[in-house]
Order: structure tokens, then sequence, then C-alpha cells
């Protein structure tokens, strides 16, 4: 069980940057998946950035149109992922939302998301 609070969203220029912040908080095991999705007006959801751990090895994805511009790391003490997005383009306006998995106290697996945060970028 892990609860998510997203912040960091709002208006931006073209070529600005914002950083988001996905703090969770709860008791849990393990973090698997860490990731970032967004869903912009009359679009579907899309992923934006990922990492999955298996073992001691951590692998990140990144879509083709956020690639070179956008990061995703974590700080694991705080249980909070970031999403550093640089370059900033107006097609990147979209509500982002972060989710995590992995495995609870009980060893039950969990996925949480956030309540979405809205990124506007004005050319």
């Amino acid at each position: 069980q892990l609860q998510l609070v997203e912040s960091g969203g709002g208006f931006v220029q073209a070529g600005g940057s914002l950083r988001l912040s996905c703090e969770g908080s709860g008791s849990i095991v393990r973090i698997n998946y860490m990731g970032w999705y967004r869903q912009a007006p009359g679009k579907q959801r899309e992923l934006v950035a990922r990492t999955i751990t298996v073992g001691s090895t951590d692998s990140e994805n990144y879509a083709d149109s956020v690639k070179g511009r956008f990061t995703i790391s974590r700080d694991s003490a705080k249980k909070t992922v970031y999403l550093q997005m640089n370059s900033l383009k107006v097609e990147d306006t979209a509500i982002y939302y972060c989710t995590v998995g992995g495995i609870a106290n009980g060893g039950r697996a969990f996925a949480s998301w956030g309540q979405g945060t809205q990124i506007t970028v004005s050319s």
C-alpha cells in the first residue's frame, strides 16, 4: 500500500523546464516499477518513462518523443520518483500521472497511481 502525491505541474513556455515529483507514503517492502504516463485531451494515455528493477539492475525506457529531453529518477529513502522535463514542447501538454508497483507488507503485489498533474506548455 502506497499513496502517491504529485507536484510540480504548471505552466511553462516552450523550451523551458519543469520537474515533477511523486512522493509516496506508506509501508512497503520493495519497489520494482516506477513510471510516468500522460494523457492529452482527445488522446490515449501513453507511457512517457519507466524504470523496472530486476535483481540489482534498473532498466529505463522512454517514449521516442521525449528521449534526450526527459529523465526519470528516484530517491528510495524518500519513496519519491521524479521526472525532469527539459526543452519542453507544446505537444508535451497533458495531464501527467505517476505509478509505482512492487511488494507490500505481507508479500502482496501492489500498484499505486498519483492523482495527476497538469502540464501546459505555451508557444
